[in-house]
């Protein structure tokens, strides 16, 4: 769908910075969830017809092909952009932005206070990235199409380090900033509401994300209801295609040379997962800069053609394609290619880093592992079993894990038998693992089968409809 043009900010009404400010001072920065300033409809585009008709978002979703997932638009919506003030890993003030997709129009769904997902987007490259910007944002287009056409009121922030965030770099997989991030959008996208009276927000709250966002989603959750508990109440959750065990995936990756020569192979990077070369910069940039503890220099740690600017390199302001031309990241389609001649990763950094389970890569991947709490809201989750990029394992540990605990989590595979789905999780989710395999047709749901080597990215509309399908038993 493309309805905006690019963004520029805009200052804030007078009434609306008053409704954010938190009391700050030139020795105090302003208190996390301050509003710093923040777009609306026609601001955004003064072409547009707002809100945007449901018309327009059902051409939108047919011309894409998947408004047989996401149904035809029964909701207007409106569009806010928000930039509000939150904290860095380290607690010091930073900024960060987010869209807020509202609903509008005169159905019942529409009307009223509406229940509210908080969104978490997928792994990015791309410094601008905007979820407001859906003329130019296939993941915020999805999203509000998804749910605020439904009836939803939608927070889905951009992270720090993204977009006109002031912090220098991506905290990528970093559990607690992460969802301290996530809080203090809620908070700002709440205050934007009330200020503004585009929307009312209604006490179910719904957290949910793909991909990275599937971990940010699973540690939002847990610190909601370890520390917000008097102030917001998770009504269910529902991370998707998340690397929730990070201990386990990570040493798989810096593993896989020694258990590819034990198989015989000659290639090191075969038991790595599809894009690692480009959310493995971002892992050890992000979790360097929290913890300060993985390695001394870049050299350290990349190989000679890439040392010089790789700790820096993402997220960025040039597309992937551009970077590979300049020779700023391995040439290989499949993003796989860390280590051996040509690749991007020291070996002599990948052994220490093995040998080192306490601290560094291996102690930062344990801190930010989620089999480590226990749910009290309902969840559910859902991923492919022959997801090539985020192992979908990482589900079934969370999954086994949370069932040790006494939480019955259900999980869709979307590579699953049908049959067997539809006498556990429903004629529903059946119906759209069906409609998955005959969309993308393999021989099997092993990693690596023909068919299966988008699957990560084919997976997230058909997941997104599971969940809403969800969270439709808890939003009345």
């Amino acid at each position: 769908m493309r309805f905006l043009r690019p963004l520029s900010l805009l200052p804030l009404t007078a009434a609306l910075v008053l409704a954010g400010c938190g009391g700050g001072s030139e020795d105090a920065p302003p208190a996390r969830g301050t509003i710093m300033s923040a777009l609306a409809d026609a601001q955004l585009n003064p072409d547009q017809t707002w809100p945007i008709p449901a018309a327009q978002i059902d051409a939108g979703t047919s011309a894409s092909g998947v408004q047989a997932l996401t149904g035809a638009a029964t909701c207007d919506v409106h569009i806010a952009y928000v930039l509000y003030m939150t904290r860095d890993p380290k607690g010091e003030a930073a900024t960060a932005s987010t869209a807020v997709f509202v609903p509008s129009g005169t159905n019942a769904a529409c009307t009223g206070s509406r229940p509210v997902v908080l969104y978490a987007h997928g792994t990015t490259t791309e410094k601008a990235f905007n979820m407001a910007d859906i003329a130019n944002n296939q993941e915020g287009s999805l999203t509000a199409a998804m749910f605020a056409a439904q009836g939803y009121i939608v927070v889905a922030p951009n992270y720090l380090g993204y977009d006109l965030s002031s912090l220098g770099y991506h905290p990528y997989l970093n559990a607690e900033a992460q969802a301290v991030d996530m809080v203090d959008g809620l908070r700002a996208a709440n205050s934007y509401l009330k200020a503004s009276g585009l929307g009312t927000p209604s006490a179910k709250l719904f957290v949910t994300g793909y991909s990275e966002g599937g971990h940010v989603a699973m540690a939002t959750q847990k610190v909601l209801e370890r520390d917000y508990a008097n102030e917001f109440t998770v009504t269910a959750a529902a991370p998707m295609s998340g690397p929730y065990n990070l201990s386990r995936f990570v040493t798989q990756i810096l593993s896989s040379p020694d258990y590819c020569t034990s198989l015989g192979s000659s290639d090191p990077n075969c038991a790595v997962s599809a894009g690692a070369t480009l959310f493995t910069p971002l892992l050890l940039t992000s979790w360097q800069k929290s913890y300060g503890d993985l390695y001394g220099t870049p050299a350290d740690v990349y190989q000679p053609a890439y040392a010089g600017f790789m700790e820096t390199l993402l997220p960025s302001n040039s597309s992937v394609s551009d970077l590979i031309a300049a020779g700023k990241l391995p040439a290989d389609s499949t993003f796989r290619k860390l280590y051996g001649t040509g690749g991007m990763i020291n070996d002599s950094f990948r052994t220490a880093a093995l040998a080192n389970s306490a601290s560094g890569v291996l102690g930062a991947a344990a801190t930010n592992t989620l089999l480590n709490w226990t749910p009290k809201a309902p969840m559910a989750m859902c991923y492919s079993a022959a997801d090539p990029t985020v192992f979908a394992y990482n589900t079934t540990d969370a999954q086994t894990y949370f069932g040790s605990k006494g939480v019955a989590v259900p999980a869709l595979d979307l590579r699953g038998n049908p049959a067997t789905i539809a006498g556990t999780l429903g004629t529903a989710a059946a119906t759209l693992a069906g409609a998955f395999q005959a969309t993308y047709p393999a021989a099997s749901s092993t990693v690596g089968t023909p068919g299966t080597e988008q699957d990560h990215a084919d997976a997230a509309p058909f997941c997104a409809a599971f969940v809403r399908g969800y969270f439709a038993n808890f939003a009345q």
